[in-house]
């Protein structure tokens, strides 16, 4: 039966050419828009990594809950010990301190509220491969008191590199310090809102302004991002004994998460519209097929063939008709996707953020495993109506269809 299915799917060639131009269509369409989309959340979660996050973050316990209320209380005194825990792990490329403040930056004619942070310059710029420096340079080590300022907050306060800053901020004990800083660099992340209010200083001047030898939290960065997991289990294994808390990336990446729910939703949407509209396109040519062949149904039923094997011969015919049509077209999605990454598309920035960027297509396995069942799944349903009315057809009747 399935040589003799084979032989037929190929005898009206100009129907089954139109058959599996539809079943192509919609694989390579699933295809290129499925890898497009994770194009987009590969960028994102890279993006949003390496600008501000890290891959796993390490607070005191209760750092996030009662921080706020009680900021000295959950600062982190000595980091080493976590520090040199951290760098045991296979998985880990660099570990950095942050000290967060918050206060007013002023230029001598104008206030801006601030969310600065106190970071080890060098490391920053090793690991921070998304944070785009477009005046000036990078922070370092020996700049003692200079000063990156976020994008937004040099265009509010019109400043440029070589230009001078002072940041009033109110210490964890309550008193008000200032410090005078140089601008060394303006910088870009992915996240406007960020850079509209963001600075960052060596951690030494931050610990001088706010008065303390502690530090927040420390940031973990991995050499891959899929050993996040793996680094977080062995991360808590050592750490949660001594008192520390470890969140992964997706945990603090709110918008990250969110944007994900929605594109998936939308790709479940156009897989499924595509899934319908193949299931219409190839209904049609069955339905043609089967009325042509009433004839040869009602011949094979008056020879003696059961009814369920005329359905089964139908639905072997397009379950291979999909299949074919499923393999072409993962080829050519392929190519495709392959061809349209080497040109690169070019994107303008997505809503809260600032920066173009080059979207490809990229070539995920589960998105060609779902696009070959989608087609051959799509030309299955669309011949099981006509392929149960073949079954069923009146021998006497079909045999007209000869004469």
């Amino acid at each position: 039966m399935l040589k003799l299915a084979f032989r037929n799917i190929f005898r009206n060639r100009l129907r089954t050419s139109l058959t599996l131009a539809a079943i192509v269509s919609g694989v390579v369409a699933i295809i290129v828009s499925g890898g497009f989309v994770e194009d987009v959340f590969i960028q994102l979660r890279e993006a949003t990594i390496h600008s501000r996050i890290g891959h796993m973050q390490v607070y005191r316990q209760g750092y996030l809950e009662f921080a706020k209320r009680e900021p000295a209380r959950y600062l982190i005194e000595d980091p080493k010990p976590a520090v040199a825990a951290l760098r045991e792990i296979p998985q880990v490329a660099g570990v950095m301190t942050r000290l967060n403040f918050s206060g007013l930056a002023n230029n001598g004619r104008a206030d801006q509220p601030i969310l600065g942070e106190g970071v080890e310059p060098d490391l920053e710029a090793e690991f921070g491969g998304a944070t785009v420096i477009v005046a000036g340079r990078q922070l370092r080590d020996a700049d003692a008191y200079g000063i990156l300022v976020g994008e937004g907050v040099a265009a509010s306060l019109q400043l440029s590199p070589g230009k001078y800053i002072t940041l009033v901020v109110n210490t964890h004990d309550g008193a008000l310090n200032t410090l005078e800083f140089e601008v060394v660099g303006v910088f870009r992340t992915f996240f406007k809102e960020y850079d509209d209010r963001a600075v960052r200083i060596p951690q030494a001047a931050a610990q001088e302004l706010m008065y303390t030898a502690a530090v927040d939290n420390l940031v973990v960065s991995l050499r891959e991002t899929e050993a996040t997991d793996a680094a977080l289990a062995l991360a808590k294994a050592k750490l949660e004994p001594l008192g520390f808390e470890v969140k992964p990336w997706y945990e603090l990446a709110d918008f990250y998460e969110k944007t994900v729910a929605l594109y998936r939703r939308q790709f479940g949407a156009l897989q499924f519209i595509i899934l319908v509209m193949l299931v219409l396109s190839v209904a049609s040519t069955v339905n043609m097929a089967v009325y042509e062949r009433t004839g040869e149904f009602g011949t094979m039923l008056a020879l003696g063939q059961r009814r369920g094997n005329v359905f089964r011969l139908v639905m072997l015919e397009y379950g291979l008709l999909g299949l074919i049509g499923g393999l072409a077209g993962v080829v050519l999605g392929v190519a495709l996707a392959l061809g349209i990454s080497s040109v690169g598309i070019a994107m303008p920035p997505p809503p809260g953020s600032n920066a173009d960027y080059v979207a490809s297509v990229r070539v995920v396995p589960w998105v060609l495993l779902t696009a070959l069942v989608v087609g051959a799944v799509a030309s299955v349903l669309a011949a099981v109506l006509p392929g149960r009315r073949a079954a069923r057809l009146p021998v006497v009747d079909a045999l007209r269809q000869n004469v």
